[in-house]
């Protein structure tokens, strides 16, 4: 309460003044014992918002709510209607500290993260570990972490393993098991060991720190909504000022025109500010951002990170989702099942992880940690040549290796059994001097929500799902008949995708493409909302996608979507609200049916309420 004791001495006053008149008290029957009393009551609420009113006007900004709510109190009191001059100041006052108080809500996940942002790290310097400032710590240096501390900085775990707790980046309540050489983000928490990492991104580029930048920028991204209601306002407050100032005047004027007419200053001056009060936009202006913060604020601390209120109308607006598959909907961590070949197994597999042996892709990977436990040598590479979508060019010992999708082999002119096209999983050819030698099978598991993902966005109305692969077409197939998605295509190059999205638009749908943010940034780019998945770390998918769902579960966006509606849903209630109640006041108020006190209610009073509906969004989802 010690935060509203002003407009508590400013209501307690009001309420005292109001019984003193009713009870006809001697004390508050002189001439001026009224005036003071309220001039009194009216201070601590309404010298803030004349100086805001009086900065206003020295930056020559004569339309805004500061001077509506000035005027409408000044007016008040010069035709001695002092209670009310209070009310509207008083209301006013307390619908703003209920609206920083939303804010402040709305922002309190943020807070958290900055709260959770370590102010020290322990770096390894020469033989010893020194506490230092993580804006000290130089990438390639050794941290030290211990249990329960937060980690300062993203790096690399030299651990073989450790358990993370990762809630306050991804929500997840269950610890994360990352292996060794594995990365490990800022605000991450070891649950079972002291770690060590090498660090690999400075604390100004880690990934919280993109994370808090990102929701702090989304507040001033505006929805549509939003920058249509604020272009408005600025052209209906003069208006309204200016209409004020006709209802005043254009009665006095046809007073002396029309003799017979009894203009009374007074009563028109008191409609005047009836609509002045009611006509001011403030349940509008405050109202609509603050549901859209309310949003973004709810979605983050889901671990769903919007960049702006923009994607949050957009995303209502979709009707078509397009997944890719690797890292997506699967969980993107193959391993090698076996090997087909006309050469000893381990000959195809030491060609394939020497190619592949820099290669970043998760089935690469694969082969590469495979070779590493059964203790298979790397083979020095002489020379290599990627062709993205296809495979790589090498040359090792002298001779040419291929590796890669039958793609490449086709592209190639490389003879292969043609049997291969029709097995369903993953696979990496090989050829050595222009002769197939075999290929290693590998197979990547469906995550766990997967199934639940796409049964989700049914649900929230999506009818079109489809899944685009740079894969062969069967296993594409094989999986959309296990989620039941009735549109899967498969041996899609990069630009592929990208033309199968234009054709999508060209049709007139809106699309969400769902990749993992590396190899997706044209998609990304070119869809209507474009939603990068478990990326934190990712350059591309902080930069390219419009929606960041920051842990591994697909079904995260038809959360996503639900927020969006929710949140579009509570705007509109608060725009169709604020009118229909001011259009009622301002029609009784033109037949002389409505007070200062209607109008204080159809301004401050909508404000207010529609403040607190604002304030739903998170009660909502829960």
């Amino acid at each position: 309460m010690k935060e509203y004791r002003y407009e508590c001495f400013s209501f307690l006053m009001l309420i005292g003044g109001i019984l003193a008149s009713h009870f006809e008290l001697d004390c508050f029957l002189g001439k001026y014992d009224r005036l003071v009393w309220y001039i009194i009551a009216i201070l601590p609420v309404g010298l803030p918002v004349l100086k805001e009113a009086l900065e206003s006007l020295r930056e020559k900004d004569f339309a805004n709510e500061f001077m509506l709510m000035s005027l409408a109190t000044i007016g008040a009191f010069i035709i001695g209607e002092y209670p009310e001059g209070v009310a509207v100041m008083l209301f006013y006052a307390v619908g703003e500290k209920l609206q920083e108080s939303a804010v402040d809500k709305a922002r309190d996940n943020i807070r958290a993260l900055l709260d959770m942002r370590p102010q020290t790290a322990s770096v390894q310097r020469e033989g010893k570990f020194q506490i230092v400032s993580p804006a000290e710590v130089q990438i390639g240096e050794t941290i030290e972490v211990k249990v329960g501390e937060r980690v300062p900085l993203d790096g690399t775990l030299q651990n073989e393993s450790v358990l993370m707790n990762t809630a306050a980046l991804t929500g997840e309540s269950v610890p994360r098991l990352l292996k060794q050489s594995e990365e490990v983000l800022a605000g991450m928490i070891p649950s079972d060991c002291m770690i060590h990492l090498t660090v690999n991104r400075s604390a100004d580029q880690s990934a919280l720190s993109r994370v808090l930048a990102m929701v702090e920028e989304a507040a001033e991204r505006k929805a549509p909504t939003e920058v249509f209601m604020r272009k408005i306002a600025r052209i209906y407050t003069p208006v309204v000022m200016g209409v004020a100032l006709l209802i005043m005047s254009l009665p006095f004027i046809y007073g002396i025109l029309q003799p017979t007419f009894n203009y009374v200053f007074a009563d028109w001056l008191y409609k005047a500010l009836v609509f002045l009060v009611i006509a001011c936009p403030c349940a509008l202006v405050v109202s609509i951002p603050l549901g859209y913060f309310g949003g973004i604020g709810a979605a983050s601390r889901r671990g769903i990170l919007f960049k702006g209120g923009n994607y949050l109308d957009a995303i209502t607006k979709i009707d078509t989702v397009v997944f890719d598959k690797t890292g997506t909907l699967t969980t993107g961590k193959f391993k090698l099942d076996k090997v087909i070949g006309i050469v000893p197994d381990v000959e195809i597999i030491q060609y394939i992880a020497s190619a592949e042996s820099q290669s970043t892709h998760p089935m690469a990977k694969a082969v590469v940690e495979y070779a590493k436990q059964e203790n298979i040598p790397v083979l020095p590479v002489e020379f290599s040549k990627e062709m993205a979508g296809y495979g790589l060019e090498t040359k090792i010992n002298g001779q040419q290796v291929v590796v890669g999708n039958y793609r490449l082999l086709d592209k190639l002119h490389i003879a292969y059994p043609m049997e291969l096209r029709s097995v369903p999983e993953s696979l990496i050819l090989c050829a050595r001097d222009q002769q197939y030698i075999g290929c290693a099978v590998l197979v990547d598991e469906l995550k766990e929500d997967a199934h639940q993902a796409i049964q989700d966005l049914k649900k929230q109305g999506i009818r079109q799902i489809e899944i685009l692969s740079g894969d062969k077409d069967a296993l594409v197939q094989s999986i959309a008949r296990k989620l039941e998605v009735d549109k899967a295509y498969g041996d899609l190059l990069p630009g592929g995708k990208v033309e199968h999205l234009e054709t999508l638009k060209r049709e007139g749908r809106q699309v969400a493409f769902v990749g993992d943010g590396i190899n997706d940034a044209p998609v990304l780019a070119l869809s209507d909302v474009g939603v990068a998945m478990g990326a934190l770390g990712s350059d591309i998918a902080i930069e390219t996608a419009d929606v960041v769902i920051q842990n591994d579960h697909p079904s995260q966006l038809a959360t996503a979507i639900k927020i969006g509606k929710y949140t579009h849903r509570i705007v509109w209630q608060n725009i169709t609200f604020a009118f229909v109640v001011k259009i009622v006041i301002l029609i009784l108020g033109t037949g002389g049916l409505a007070t200062l006190w209607e109008a204080v209610f159809a301004d401050s009073g909508v404000a207010l309420l529609s403040i607190c509906n604002a304030m739903r969004i998170g009660k909502l989802l829960k």
